[in-house]
């Protein structure tokens, strides 16, 4: 079921938290919440329990990557985190009463670091102060009222950290982001684990046909087309690029009434000015192929570039650069 790096990391986080020292706790009897279950790349601590558990398709999550999570800059942008967009699952586990925070933490942490993650950022309740794990699970990425609440919103005892598997560790998929924290609450022990999961842009990109040009555009008014391809710092069109013209060409004249933007995007490589002249060019030669080679009328097709303006992914990455290159059909 696994690709070999996904299943090298469930193995090492696996065996590091089975193999963990730890004592047995009275409530070990106690089930997991209905319906829930560990993610498979990350198991529980020896003896907890579920008390939450939660999990959503392509949503947004606020990563920490600094203490300063609370504070905003002038232009609303939350400080020290990261906002990502992928495939979330939260657990909130019960671990044994009369376990050390400290002993989960270091369990987590080695397991973590042993399967390739980094480690982006730590922090204790003597270091994060101001009612930083409120900030986090109930105001930033909230979590539900209940056990998830008493468990994790804490100032009394606990242990933060925040790690990221980039894709080039994990081969065919994307960006793997965990948000743990270990917390002590009266005589209660929490773990929070919150996962994120970034697929590869090769696996989400939308197929070029007409049923899926046709539906976005009605939906939302726009459609990306990933299968355009142009030399690096060029504009003009490769050979490969005829698949996803023809199709564009067939939907335009299933729809002879519509006018289009054809908006150019790039990555972040380079200036501002040159990439919003190469967005402009490549922009203009889709539009010219299209009136020239494929006989659509020129006066429903209007070129704009905006380079690198509007990501569909991160531009740390060479997958996320190449998931930005792209045009985009857009409807007045």
């Amino acid at each position: 079921m696994f690709k070999n790096s996904r299943f090298l990391l469930f193995i090492l986080v696996a065996i590091l938290l089975i193999t963990a020292p730890t004592a047995v706790s009275g409530a070990t009897h106690e089930k997991d919440i209905e319906g829930s279950k560990d993610h498979p790349l990350i198991t529980r601590f020896p003896g907890s329990i579920i008390r939450h558990y939660d999990t959503r398709k392509s949503d947004e999550y606020i990563f920490p990557t600094g203490k300063d999570i609370g504070e905003k800059n002038e232009d609303g942008e939350r400080l020290d985190s990261s906002l990502i967009v992928g495939d979330i699952t939260r657990i909130t586990y019960e671990a044994p009463a009369d376990t050390s925070t400290l002993e989960i933490y270091n369990n987590y942490k080695s397991a973590l670091e042993e399967a390739g993650f980094d480690i982006i950022f730590s922090g204790t309740e003597e270091e994060l102060t101001g009612h930083w794990t409120v900030q986090l699970y109930r105001d930033i990425n909230p979590l539900p009222p209940g056990d998830a609440h008493r468990l994790t919103i804490t100032q009394e005892d606990f242990r933060y950290l925040s790690a990221e598997l980039i894709e080039e560790k994990s081969e065919d998929y994307g960006d793997i982001y965990v948000s743990f924290i270990t917390t002590r609450n009266n005589k209660r022990v929490g773990i929070q684990v919150d996962i994120i999961e970034v697929a590869s842009p090769a696996e989400d990109l939308i197929e070029v046909n007409l049923d899926n040009i046709a539906r976005e555009i009605e939906k939302k008014g726009s459609v990306s087309i990933h299968n355009i391809y142009f030399d690096t710092g060029k504009a003009v069109l490769k050979l490969e690029s005829e698949e996803a013209l023809t199709k564009i060409a067939d939907f335009l004249n299933q729809k002879p009434d519509i006018k289009l933007y054809v908006v150019g995007h790039t990555d972040s490589q380079g200036s501002l000015e040159f990439n919003m002249d190469l967005s402009t060019r490549r922009a203009e030669a889709v539009v010219k192929a299209l009136i020239n080679e494929y006989d659509i009328e020129s006066e429903r097709l209007k070129a704009k570039g905006i380079a690198f303006l509007a990501p569909e992914a991160s531009n740390e990455s060479e997958k996320g650069r190449a998931f930005n290159r792209r045009v985009e059909l857009v409807k007045p």
